[in-house]
């Protein structure tokens, strides 16, 4: 379906790509990953035709339709939605606009009218009659109202932009699908129709994303740049990473005998079908793991950060009271009537439809805030670590990162050169990375720095806004892991599906109308007829 020969890609002396011979074959969904900077979004682009290679070809099967998820939510903002999802389909809408065009001269002549015939059964062949229809369908299902189809996209939010400009992408059924960051914007529900569609789609799929839950439900190949090359793994994200953590352990184990080893990497195979086959969401595209091979298992060259949350001391059974809290921003009522009791050991996901909500609540908890009505007291054996979702201004200074992490510190101990630059290195800040200006460091970089910040506080109530954003992989995973293994207590909201179903306990939930909570997982609370009906009740939904 789709190819790539001999591709090639270099930024002055740093090489992404090196001779890249790879293909993407039909019925296929492909997961690129990579470490930051590993080049995901670039090959995204080159094979899009937005970025050219160095050297190389990009060659997609003769008659086939690439489409690709717009990045720059601005671009259509002169075009209505409707038409912004048809023009997902180039030829369809330019045969489309033409037509149109014809219908309206004034002096509509014999041979516009021969043309017009060309162009009518061009477009009923590419079931161009049904297009407006099959676009309106598409929005719907991505909750997009009827009632603004029509209205300019510079009319509507960046949220609705996004499932706008999703819809287009998946429009007119594509040969090729490209997307980069998909669930970005999208809320659960969403989310969860995505994930449906894409793991029944018959044609080819490649993505890049950071949502492990998301590659694990759609992905039947695990696509990984490593040292300038792509290879392509059978299997999900999960698989992948199990397997790749196994084939590491086995190489330490010099003395394993060969077919000690073989018979491991048979058993973990095993396992694995076996819990893909009782899952839930088993599709037709889970049928991949009848095509497993063990020679396919190989160590990956990823470094994991060495996240650690240690407490000082450990909280007593009181952590956080809350009575009647209500907040507004801007005139528009956030959440109200919030009533909470939090204990120790709790590990809370909190969620909103509204985000605001959510950094709102956060805000007044950490005492950013004094615009809310209602009270709330910490228990007095607490102490607490936080990472909002907007850290930008713990980073406005021109100083290097081992003093940015001195600020910091407890002890005198703490405050020496060597301990800061260890501490670092485990946070992949090593050698001269350690001396980087803390006011030019990359997204993901910033909260690795947040995280080293937050280990050094010995907290035994950890408060996290949205903690995945920017951070690739393999940090990810590292910081879930760490989480899992935290004694304390946890209150956490996150678009992260796995961070949320793996580290809950207890789901509280923000409305206009009061709070939801629960002692059960995220993957109960969402799919409990029960809760459902009461959350339509609360927020419409």
């Amino acid at each position: 379906m789709l190819s790539v020969s001999n591709l090639s890609v270099q930024f002055g002396k740093r090489v992404l790509f090196d001779e890249v011979n790879i293909s993407f074959t039909s019925g296929n969904c492909y997961g690129i990953i990579g470490a930051n900077g590993a080049g995901k979004s670039t090959f995204l682009k080159i094979i899009a035709g937005k970025q050219e290679a160095n050297s190389g070809s990009v060659n997609l099967e003769i008659g086939k339709r690439l489409s690709i998820l717009e990045q720059n939510h601005n671009a259509y903002d002169n075009y209505k939605v409707l038409d912004t999802v048809l023009r997902g389909n180039k030829k369809l809408y330019k045969i489309k606009t033409e037509m149109d065009t014809l219908y309206a001269k004034e002096d509509f002549s014999d041979s516009d009218g021969e043309r017009v015939g060309l162009l009518q059964a061009s477009y009923e062949e590419m079931n161009g009659w049904d297009a407006d229809s099959e676009a309106a369908a598409l929005l719907s299902n991505l909750e997009i109202e009827e009632k603004i189809h029509h209205n300019f996209m510079s009319e509507i939010d960046n949220k609705q932009k996004v499932r706008v400009l999703l819809a287009q992408a998946l429009f007119g059924n594509p040969d090729v699908l490209v997307m980069d960051e998909p669930t970005n914007d999208l809320d659960y529900d969403t989310i969860m129709w995505l994930e449906r569609f894409l793991a029944n789609y018959e044609n080819t799929v490649i993505i890049v994303s950071h949502d492990r839950h998301f590659l694990d439900a759609v992905c039947t190949h695990i696509s990984d740049i490593d040292y300038g090359k792509i290879n392509h793994y059978s299997g999900n994200y999960s698989f992948w990473y199990e397997s790749s953590q196994l084939a590491a352990r086995q190489r330490i184990q010099q003395n394993k005998k060969s077919e000690e080893k073989k018979k491991e990497l048979q058993e973990f195979i095993a396992r694995f079908s076996a819990n893909v086959a009782k899952s839930k969401q088993a599709t037709s595209r889970k049928k991949m793991i009848e095509k497993l091979d063990i020679e396919e298992i190989k160590p990956s060259s990823r470094r994991y950060p060495a996240i650690i949350f240690e407490q000082e001391r450990e909280a007593g059974d009181q952590i956080l009271n809350i009575e009647n809290l209500s907040a507004s921003k801007d005139g528009e009522i956030l959440f109200q009537n919030v009533h909470l009791n939090l204990f120790k050991g709790d590990k809370v996901i909190l969620y909103a439809k509204d985000s605001r909500a959510i950094t709102l609540f956060f805000d007044i908890l950490m005492e950013e805030t004094s615009s809310y009505n209602g009270s709330y007291s910490w228990g007095i054996t607490t102490n607490q670590a936080y990472l909002p979702v907007d850290h930008e201004k713990f980073f406005d200074q021109s100083i290097s990162l081992v003093d940015w992490l001195r600020q910091f510190s407890k002890s005198e101990e703490e405050r020496e050169e060597l301990f800061l630059r260890g501490f670092l290195g485990k946070m992949l800040f090593s050698g001269d990375e350690a001396l980087k200006k803390s006011n030019v460091l990359s997204g993901g970089e910033k909260v690795r720095c947040m995280l080293s910040k937050m280990m050094m506080e010995h907290a035994n109530v950890i408060l996290l806004n949205e903690p995945t954003n920017h951070l690739d992989l393999e940090s990810i995973t590292a910081f879930n892991n760490s989480l899992k293994n935290f004694k304390g207590t946890l209150l956490c909201s996150s678009s992260d599906h796995t961070f949320s179903q793996t580290l809950g306990n207890r789901i509280v939930e923000l409305t206009t109308k009061g709070v939801i909570d629960r002692r059960m997982t995220f993957d109960e609370y969402m799919t409990d007829s029960n809760i459902k009906n009461l959350r339509s009740k609360m927020i419409g939904k």
